[in-house]
C-alpha cells in the first residue's frame, strides 16, 4: 500500500508562533497607516489642519491581538476621514478656480465678487 497522506512543507506553528505572526502583521498595518496618515497631514499642511489623532488604549503596555486590531481600524478609519477632508477641499478650491475663470472672462458681470488666494489654495494672502 501507498501512504497518500498529505504533509505540508511547512512545519505546525503553535500557538504562541500564530499569536506573534499575526502582532507582526499588525504592526506592520499599523506603521503603513501611519505613513498614510502622517502624508495627508503634510499634504494638507499650508491650507489648515485636519485631524489626526487616534485614541490609544490606556496607558503604556503590550496591547493584546484584540486592542492592536482596534487601533488599526482607529487608524483606518482617520485616514479614510482625512483622504475624504483633502477630496472635500480639493473639490471647493477647483469650483473658486472655475468661479476666478468666469470673473476673468466676464469682469463687469461679476463687479463685486471676490475669491481670496486661501480659497484657491494658493500660498499668501489677497484676494
Amino acid at each position: 500500500m501507498v501512504d497518500l497522506e498529505v504533509r505540508s512543507p511547512l512545519a505546525p506553528l503553535r500557538d504562541g508562533a500564530l499569536e506573534r505572526v499575526a502582532r507582526r502583521q499588525l504592526r506592520v498595518q499599523i506603521a503603513t497607516l501611519e505613513a498614510q496618515l502622517s502624508e495627508a497631514l503634510v499634504t494638507a499642511f499650508p491650507h489648515g489642519p485636519i485631524s489626526t489623532t487616534v485614541p490609544a488604549p490606556g496607558g503604556p503596555r503590550v496591547l493584546n491581538l484584540g486592542e492592536l486590531e482596534g487601533v488599526r481600524d482607529a487608524l483606518a478609519d482617520r485616514v479614510a476621514g482625512a483622504r475624504a477632508e483633502l477630496e472635500a477641499r480639493g473639490a471647493a478650491q477647483e469650483r473658486k478656480r472655475i468661479a476666478l475663470e468666469k470673473i476673468l472672462l466676464e469682469p463687469g458681470r461679476y463687479k463685486f465678487a471676490r475669491i481670496s488666494q486661501a480659497e484657491l489654495g494658493v500660498g499668501g494672502c489677497g484676494v
